[in-house]
C-alpha cells in the first residue's frame, strides 16, 4: 500500500459520510454507516438462483462464480485459457491480390461491390474466431432439512473475500471463498459452530468432453478438452483438483466423488491447470500445473492462505478511497438497490460500483495469467455471447481505462503480453493481406491471436484496432514515467507505425492520407442496393486514432533518442490525415464524406467519431470549443438508447464536455436493473463487463481529469455530491491526488509527484499551493491555474485561497 503521507482510517471505513471521518485525517468517523457491516460490501439475504446473481472470485488466472446455496453449493469455474479450437493462423490468402480492386470500388463509392469483395476474399479463414469457454462446476451437496434462516451472502471488497452464514437445523454454518493470486488456487473454508458438523459431497461435471475420478484419498479430478470450432479440433486440455483438508471427522474419494463426514471444520482447495503455453503451443502438461499448486497451497494454513491472499490484494486496492457520501439506503442489500432506481438517493452505490470495478479488473487481469476478455474471465458457457473474446474497436481498450487514473496500472501487464503476441501474428497477417511491413489487428482478436478481418466485411476491415491498443503503451508511460518498460514497448508502436505508413493512401478527391478499405466500426453510412453498407475510406474514428498513435511515436522516439529521421516522416504523415470536421447538423462527422438522411442520424450505440473527446484529447472545451459544441451536437444526435457499455462511454465523453449533469444522469441510467444485474454484473444484456470498466472510469473522469498536460480536480462534479472525498487517484505526469470538497467546492487536497515534473493544476476557485507549511512560488496564468515546478516524491498541500 502506498504510503502518501496521509494517516488513515482504514479501508473499513472506506464509502461513509465526508463530513464524518474525511481521508485526510485519522479518527473514527462520527457517522456509521446504516448497517454495521463493512459499506464496500455486496450482501444479500438468499442464495443465488441464477448466474447473473452469484457472486464472483479470481486471481487472474482462476474465477469462480460463488451461489452460495444451503442444501448445494455450486462453484462453476473458469480457467483463463481455455479456449475452444486449437494454434492456427486465420489470414486469408486471396486478400493481397483483391485489396487493389476493392481499393478501386471505394474510391468509385461502390460501396456493395468493394463490401461484397471483401466478404469473399479479405475475411479471415475461418471467418469465425474461437470462443472462450468454461472449465466446468464443483458442486457441493449438504445433507439436512431444506429450512433455514439468518441467512447472508457478501462480496467484501476490501479483502476480495465472498462469505455465506446462515442457521440450519440449529447449527450455524459460515463458508469463505476466495481466489488466491500468490498461491493460484481457490480455497474454500467451511465451518460450523457446533464441531462435527460439517457434512458434504462434492463432485466435478463440466459441459466439456470430460471425465472425473479420484486422484487420491483426499482428492479428486477433472480431466477434459476445450471443444472443437469452425471445423478446428479443440486441443487445450485442462484439468481441475479438488483436495479437502479436515479438522475432525473423516475423508474420502471414491471414484468422481470426495466426501466430507463429521468434520469440525474444512478447508478445501481447488486448483486448475491448461495445456496452453501460448497461442503457438498447446503442449503443456494441465496435470503438473494443477498438482504443483495444489501441493504448495495444501502445505499451508487456511489462516496463513487467507492473510497472503489478502495482503497480496489489498496492496493494490487499499491505493484508492473514494466517499461520495451515504445513506439509510446502505442498509439494503445490493439487489435492491439497484432495483430502486434511485441514485440520487443512494450515493455510496455509486462509490460501491467505483471500487467493484477496480474488483473486478484486480481480480481478472493479474500476472500471471491473460488480459480479461468479454466477460473478464467468469464464463458458464461453450458458446458465449460474443465468444467472450477480445473485441479490439472498443470493449478491449475500455477494459483498462480505469487501471491508470485508479492506481491500478500494474493490472496492463496482461494487456501488454496481448499486444505482443499480436504484433507477432499481425506482422504476418500484413505481410499477407496488405503486402506491408510492421504489423495490423483489426476488430477482434482471441485465445489463437487471430489478427485478419474476421465476422463480416460490414464489422470487420476496420485495421486499426492494434493502433488503439498501442496507445496504452503510450498511456502506461504518461501515467508512471516508466522509461524501462516504454524502451521494452517502443518495438511494437514502432510496428504499428510502420504498417500505417505503408498502407496509408493518398485520397485521389481530397489529397489526404486515408485508411482504404475500413469503417466507422459497426456503423453503415449508406443504403446500397439495399445492403447497408460501412466500408468506405478514412472515416473519423481512424484519423484520430492514427494522429494519437503518431504523436505517440514521436514524443517515444524523442524521449528515447531513438529513430529521429522515421520520427519527421511520421509527423509530416501525420500532417496530412484528415482533420475533425463539423457536418451540416452540426455534429462532428463520422466519416470524410458529409453524408445525409440515416447516416446522420443513426442511433447506433457506437459513436466511435467521438474517439477523439475521449480516450482520445482533440476535442476539447477549452482548446476547440467548437469541436466540443458538435461532440454534443453528436451524443444528442445519437440519442440515450445503448448497451451498458455504450452508456459507460458517454458517462466518459460528458465528463469530458464538463457537464456534470449529463455525466451523471448516464451513471444513474447506467445502475437500473436493465443496465446493471443483481450481481452488479454490466448488462449488454447479456454480460459484458466493459461497461463495468467503463462506468468506474467515467466515475474518475468526473472527479480528476489530466488530459492536455495538466491536472484538473473536480472537472465534472454533480450536484448529487456535494460534499466528499478521494484518496490515491492517479494523474498522467505521475501525480497522485487526494482531496476533499464540500460546497461541491475543494475544501483541502494533496498532489504527490512521484517524478518531480512540471504541474498545471486547474480547480474551480483559486487555490494555494503549499510544501512543507510554506507557499510555493507558481505562476498563474489564469486565476483558477497554477503552474509549478515539484520535487520528485515531495507532497504538495492544496488549500482555497484567503
Amino acid at each position: 500500500m502506498i504510503n502518501d503521507g496521509y494517516t488513515r482510517r482504514g479501508v473499513l471505513a472506506t464509502g461513509l459520510g465526508a463530513a464524518a471521518g474525511t481521508l485526510l485525517t485519522s479518527g473514527v468517523p462520527a457517522r456509521a454507516a446504516a448497517t454495521d457491516g463493512n459499506p464496500l460490501t455486496l450482501w444479500y439475504t438468499r442464495p443465488a438462483a441464477a448466474w447473473l446473481e452469484a457472486l464472483p472470485v479470481g486471481c487472474g488466472r482462476l474465477g469462480a462464480m460463488v451461489f452460495g446455496g444451503v442444501a448445494t453449493e455450486r462453484f462453476q469455474l473458469n480457467e483463463d485459457s481455455i479456449w475452444a479450437g486449437g494454434p492456427h493462423t486465420y489470414d486469408s490468402p486471396e486478400a493481397l491480390a483483391a485489396l487493389p480492386e476493392i481499393r478501386r470500388l471505394v474510391w468509385e463509392d461502390k460501396w456493395q461491390a468493394a463490401q461484397n469483395l471483401a466478404d469473399r476474399t479479405f475475411l479471415g479463414r475461418p471467418s469465425e474466431q474461437a470462443p472462450y469457454q468454461v472449465l466446468g462446476d464443483l458442486t457441493l451437496t449438504f445433507p439436512g432439512s431444506a429450512e433455514f434462516t439468518e441467512y447472508r451472502r457478501q462480496l467484501d471488497l476490501t479483502r476480495a473475500v465472498t462469505s455465506v452464514t446462515y442457521v440450519r437445523d440449529g447449527v450455524r454454518h459460515t463458508r469463505e471463498v476466495f481466489a488466491s493470486n500468490p498461491d493460484q488456487v481457490i480455497v474454500v473454508r467451511l465451518a460450523a459452530d457446533k464441531p462435527g458438523s460439517v457434512t458434504f459431497q462434492a463432485a466435478f461435471s463440466s459441459p466439456q468432453s470430460s471425465g472425473v475420478a479420484a486422484a487420491g484419498q483426499d482428492t479428486i479430478a477433472l480431466d477434459g478438452v476445450s471443444g472443437d470450432t469452425q471445423g478446428l479440433k479443440g486441443e487445450v486440455r485442462f484439468r481441475a483438483l479438488a483436495k479437502a483438508q479436515a479438522k475432525g471427522g473423516t475423508v474420502r474419494a471414491d471414484g468422481g466423488t470426495l466426501a466430507v463426514e463429521g468434520a469440525d471444520e474444512v478447508t478445501l482447495l481447488i486448483s486448475m491447470g491448461s495445456s496452453y503455453r501460448s497461442y503457438k503451443d498447446v503442449g503443456g502438461d494441465p496435470a503438473e500445473v494443477a498438482e504443483r499448486h495444489l501441493v504448495r497451497a495444501s502445505g499451508q494454513p487456511y489462516e496463513v492462505l487467507r492473510r497472503k491472499h489478502v495482503h497480496d490484494y489489498q496492496r493494490l486496492f487499499g491505493r484508492v478511497e473514494i466517499d461520495l457520501g451515504t445513506s439509510e439506503a446502505v442498509a439494503l442489500p445490493t439487489d435492491e438497490r439497484i432495483a430502486r432506481r434511485r441514485l440520487d438517493a443512494d450515493p455510496q452505490l455509486a462509490a460501491l460500483y467505483f471500487q467493484y470495478g477496480r474488483y473486478l479488473l484486480i481480480s481478472c487481469s493479474r500476472s500471471p495469467g491473460y488480459a480479461a476478455n468479454l466477460q473478464g474471465i467468469w464464463n458458464d458457457s461453450l458458446t458465449p455471447a460474443w465468444e467472450s473474446k477480445y473485441t479490439i474497436n472498443i470493449n478491449c481498450e475500455m477494459n483498462y481505462w480505469p487501471a491508470g487514473p485508479a492506481n491500478i496500472i500494474e493490472c496492463m501487464d496482461p494487456l501488454f503480453d496481448l499486444i505482443k503476441d499480436l504484433s507477432e501474428t499481425g506482422a504476418k497477417t500484413a505481410r499477407t493481406q496488405y503486402g506491408a511491413g510492421g504489423w495490423v489487428a483489426h476488430h477482434n482478436t482471441d485465445g489463437w491471436r487471430g489478427t485478419a478481418p474476421v465476422d463480416f466485411a460490414f464489422y470487420g476491415v476496420w485495421p486499426t484496432g492494434g493502433a488503439w491498443l498501442c496507445l496504452t503503451l503510450w498511456e502506461h508511460y504518461l501515467y508512471t514515467g516508466d522509461e524501462r518498460r516504454l524502451r521494452e514497448h517502443f518495438p511494437l508502436i514502432k510496428g504499428s507505425v510502420r504498417f500505417f505508413l505503408e498502407t496509408l493512401q493518398t485520397d485521389p478527391r481530397t489529397g489526404y492520407l486515408v485508411t482504404n478499405p475500413s469503417h466507422s466500426p459497426e456503423v453503415g453510412h449508406h443504403e446500397d442496393g439495399g445492403e447497408n453498407v460501412s466500408i468506405c475510406a478514412g472515416p473519423t474514428m481512424d484519423m484520430q486514432i492514427l494522429r494519437d498513435l503518431f504523436e505517440a511515436f514521436a514524443s517515444a522516439s524523442e524521449a528515447l533518442g531513438q529513430d529521429p529521421e522515421m520520427r519527421e516522416q511520421v509527423l509530416e504523415a501525420r500532417s496530412r490525415l484528415v482533420p475533425n470536421q463539423i457536418g451540416h447538423l452540426g455534429q462532428i462527422q463520422e466519416w470524410q464524406e458529409d453524408y445525409r438522411g440515416d447516416a446522420a442520424l443513426s442511433r447506433s450505440r457506437h459513436i466511435s467519431h467521438l474517439w477523439g473527446l475521449f480516450p482520445g484529447h482533440q476535442i476539447d472545451p477549452r482548446l476547440s470549443p467548437e469541436l466540443a459544441a458538435a461532440a454534443r451536437r453528436t451524443l444528442q444526435l445519437r440519442g440515450e438508447a445503448g448497451a451498458g457499455w455504450s452508456l459507460a462511454w458517454k458517462i466518459n465523453f460528458w465528463a469530458r464536455l464538463l457537464d456534470a449533469a449529463e455525466a451523471y444522469k448516464r451513471l444513474s441510467n447506467l445502475l437500473v436493473p436493465a443496465r446493471t444485474a443483481p450481481n452488479m454484473f454490466d448488462l449488454h444484456p447479456p454480460f459484458q463487463i466493459d461497461g463495468n470498466f467503463g462506468g468506474t472510469s467515467g466515475i474518475t473522469e468526473m472527479l480528476l481529469q489530466s488530459h492536455a498536460d495538466q491536472v484538473h480536480v473536480l472537472p465534472a462534479l454533480p450536484a448529487a455530491w456535494p460534499s466528499g472525498s478521494f484518496r490515491g487517484l492517479r494523474a498522467r505526469g505521475g501525480f497522485e491526488v487526494s482531496l476533499e470538497w464540500a460546497g461541491r467546492v475543494l475544501t483541502r487536497g494533496r498532489i504527490r509527484s512521484d517524478l518531480g515534473r512540471r504541474l498545471t493544476l486547474r480547480t474551480s476557485k483559486p487555490v494555494t499551493v503549499m510544501l512543507d507549511g510554506r507557499p510555493v512560488k507558481a505562476e498563474r496564468p489564469e486565476p483558477t491555474v497554477l503552474v509549478l515546478d515539484t520535487r520528485r516524491h515531495a507532497v504538495y498541500d492544496i488549500t482555497p485561497s484567503p
